[in-house]
């Protein structure tokens, strides 16, 4: 089998277990936060992010993939608190996660601009991935990009090239955040095929946002995993098509290309914390266990099925 570093210590892939393949812990703006979160008490949110995961843990769910980068306030310290008080693996990733520009650091520096030199994403990214995020010490083992309704933005391409150079000359996976109505996650497979990434390394998340099975098939044609991970965000595509697109695909004979997920945060600033509970009220880590995977039972799903898309693709996404 393979090493999986989590952010408490490498882990065999043969012990990850139950995976949920795309949740956060903290999706916040940190210089916001440091500005103008008059009410933040970082032991309440770590303590609360302690009982969620531990509740997670005692429904089955053994790991998590956190794909939280820059972008989206990965801060692993905080993490790292959350992680030493619970029984369940967090492993998390490096990239950069943005729908048009790239950020500031990074706008003038690189191949052909102003200051001419190697693209020093890749080279950030290889950092995170070999010596450490920071000097926490915690190695990320996977990878994160984003294209989303904008498209392929000079912006968005420079990121996801960096990220595909940087899966190429480490082997380690990719998840890339995609829109499936703009048929996006198409582009960022010939985007990354063309920087040498092997798509079987893929996870195309939020697939799972679609209907069109057609759609679907083609990604998973191509060797890439379909992110069926936003389980929760009915506002987006209501439960019961989310349940029957998993269903279709699974008689389609696609079990082995699907990992599932809700793409939920213990703490996210990007909506109100009542609104969010008012418009998606089962958008938290406990909905596959409690809802999802018995209506996909029930609608004919096996049990060998659930442990494939938990258990087996997973493992096969870390190469064990």
């Amino acid at each position: 089998m393979v090493a999986v570093p989590t952010v408490t210590g490498s882990v065999d892939s043969a012990e990850l277990g139950r995976v949920l393949a795309h949740e956060h812990l903290f999706v916040l703006g940190e210089e916001y936060r440091q500005n103008y979160a008059d009410d933040w008490d970082e032991d309440v949110k770590v303590a609360e992010a302690v009982v969620e995961l531990t509740d997670l843990k005692n429904l089955g769910i053994d790991t998590i993939l956190d794909p939280t980068v820059l972008g989206l306030g990965r801060y692993l310290p905080r993490v790292q608190r959350v992680a030493e008080q619970v029984e369940l693996n967090i492993v998390v990733a490096t990239g950069l996660y943005t729908y048009n520009e790239i950020p500031f650091q990074f706008h003038y520096t690189g191949p052909g601009l102003l200051f001419d030199v190697p693209e020093p994403l890749t080279e950030l990214f290889l950092k995170d991935l070999r010596e450490g995020i920071a000097d926490t010490g915690v190695r990320a083992a996977f990878l994160k990009c984003a294209i989303e309704e904008p498209g392929l933005t000079p912006g968005v391409e420079r990121a996801m090239r960096a990220v595909g150079a940087a899966s190429s000359d480490s082997g380690v996976p990719i998840t890339v955040h995609t829109n499936p109505h703009t048929r996006s996650g198409l582009v960022a497979q010939r985007v990354l095929a063309e920087e040498g990434v092997d798509l079987s390394k893929v996870v195309i998340g939020h697939s799972g946002d679609t209907t069109d099975a057609d759609y679907l098939c083609e990604l998973a044609d191509a060797g890439s995993y379909l992110g069926m991970d936003r389980f929760g965000l009915d506002v987006l595509l209501p439960f019961e098509q989310r349940v029957a697109t998993v269903l279709e695909m699974l008689r389609r004979g696609y079990a082995e290309r699907m990992v599932l997920a809700h793409d939920a945060a213990c703490f996210i600033d990007w909506f109100d914390p009542q609104a969010k509970q008012v418009a998606v009220p089962k958008w938290n880590f406990r909905h596959i266990s409690e809802d999802v995977i018995p209506a996909l039972l029930e609608g004919g799903a096996s049990e060998d099925d659930i442990d494939t898309m938990l258990v087996k693709n997973p493992r096969a996404y870390f190469g064990g």
